[in-house]
């Protein structure tokens, strides 16, 4: 149920902030709005505001159906206008008060993701320190020197100049941009009783980054922040149980290795499998104070086809957490920055999964969408309001697509009406939508296709 709210709510509110930015933008240039509608097919309630602009009379419309909206405007090409009404239509205005309308949807979605990124920040969020886990085996951070426990306190793309870093959720925003990007990262350590400060070098450009998945940053190998190797909750009937195994035990080594957190204890959990069946081994374990020894065989399942190992326990306990919080305007600059680098990332990818660069699997539609609405929502608000702020984004720089049905594509149509000194012709303008709508289908039924396998894959 929290899932159905979350993600109506997140639509809703998205697809209302889209279509608002047209309304806003057409009533400031003079257009006849007829109606603004958030959702399509049988009307569920609507309304006429009394105090309108001179000139408008829009109805007000929430539709059944919640995937989009749209904003009717006067149009001679559409019904015919009057005389006395022609200067309210649409077709009627100027070109750069056209385009403007056709932007103003996308651009709203950007100016909300700025706002809720800034609101994050001002209202502040507790984030893991950047205390790294011990890094997965044969991955570029092991290779780099990296054991586990490091604090990060700078860092930076080779290069640049090198930044704090705040939390580990910063690291992470960067080690995915540099995956993604191709570009190495440069890391700052802070020193330790037993050692001085130090750089060290993760050469990311060696990265078959064609697909943004778990894999993806299992070859990063930095998959979260350093934990203390304890149990949490241990399921009934699982391999855990079966062992003697209870919450709160520290686990000390598996056979001949030492533990030293919790990532690296799932590590070795899931490598306890030979040729796709378990294999029992001695864990030494620490509990109220005295140190026992047991034998433990975990459960086989797979992920992402390799046989993993399980043991029906929460591992780790919750990281160091610290409190980001900025400033007024150090916060609405951070949320500008962090709204441009989506942006900026999501074309990349896009560009890269056009020329074959990057798979199609990286295409998410509705039914990822909601499942992630509702992770986050049961996460709190800070974490709703980044997944929001995220597809804000998302919805403003598909719509700058240059497809006919999306808005980028009827500003290509203005950029060549600017060029030629004349709009494109009916005929073409009819087959240029065709197109849009069949490559556009061809995007949902894949996305929706990666959803299903997704989910119940």
């Amino acid at each position: 149920m929290l899932t159905l709210v979350a993600f109506i709510v997140a639509l809703g509110l998205l697809i209302a902030v889209h279509e608002y930015g047209h309304y806003r933008v057409a009533v400031a240039c003079g257009v006849r709005v007829l109606r603004f509608s958030v959702g399509f097919g049988k009307t569920l309630y609507s309304w006429q505001p009394k105090n309108q602009k001179h000139g408008q009379n829009t109805e007000f419309v929430i539709g059944a159906f919640p995937l989009g909206g749209y904003v009717k405007m006067l149009d001679e090409r559409e019904a015919p206008v009057a005389a006395q009404d022609r200067h309210l239509a649409f077709n009627t205005q100027p070109l750069k008060s056209r385009a403007a309308i056709v932007a103003a949807g996308p651009a709203a979605n950007l100016l909300l993701a700025i706002l809720l990124y800034s609101i994050v920040n001002w209202y502040g969020v507790q984030e893991p320190r950047a205390i790294l886990a011990s890094p997965v085996a044969g991955s570029v951070a092991e290779r780099a020197g990296l054991r586990g426990g490091e604090l990060v306190e700078q860092a930076g793309f080779e290069g640049d100049a090198l930044r704090p870093v705040r939390s580990f959720e910063d690291l992470r925003w960067l080690l995915t941009r540099g995956a993604l990007d191709g570009r190495n990262v440069r890391l700052a350590l802070a020193g330790t009783q037993a050692s001085t400060g130090r750089e060290t070098l993760l050469p990311l450009s060696e990265i078959d980054a064609s697909q943004a998945d778990a894999q993806l940053f299992r070859k990063v190998g930095i998959l979260g922040p350093w934990t203390q190797p304890v149990l949490g909750e241990v399921v009934s009937g699982r391999a855990a149980e079966r062992a003697g195994l209870r919450e709160g035990d520290l686990v000390l080594a598996l056979g001949a290795t030492p533990v030293v957190d919790g990532q690296q204890l799932r590590e070795l959990i899931r490598a306890q499998v030979q040729n796709g069946q378990p294999l029992a081994q001695p864990w030494s374990i620490r509990r109220a104070g005295e140190t026992l020894t047991l034998a433990v065989t975990p459960d086989v399942q797979q992920d992402g086809g390799v046989a993993v190992g399980r043991i029906g326990a929460f591992v780790g306990l919750p990281p160091q957490f610290v409190e980001v919080r900025h400033g007024p305007i150090e916060g609405l600059v951070s949320g500008a920055v962090r709204t441009w680098e989506v942006s900026v990332l999501t074309l990349r990818m896009l560009g890269r999964m056009v020329i074959g660069e990057a798979s199609l699997k990286n295409l998410s539609g509705p039914l990822t969408i909601a499942d992630y609405a509702g992770k986050s929502a049961s996460l709190g608000l800070t974490q709703y309001l980044i997944f929001l702020a995220l597809i804000s984004v998302s919805l403003g720089v598909l719509n700058l697509l240059p497809l006919p049905v999306l808005d980028g594509g009827h500003l290509m149509y203005y950029l060549w009406e600017a060029v030629t000194g004349k709009g494109v012709s009916d005929a073409w303008m009819e087959r240029l939508q065709r197109g849009g709508v069949a490559v556009l289908l061809v995007m949902m039924s894949i996305a929706l296709f990666n959803d299903v396998t997704r989910l119940f894959g």
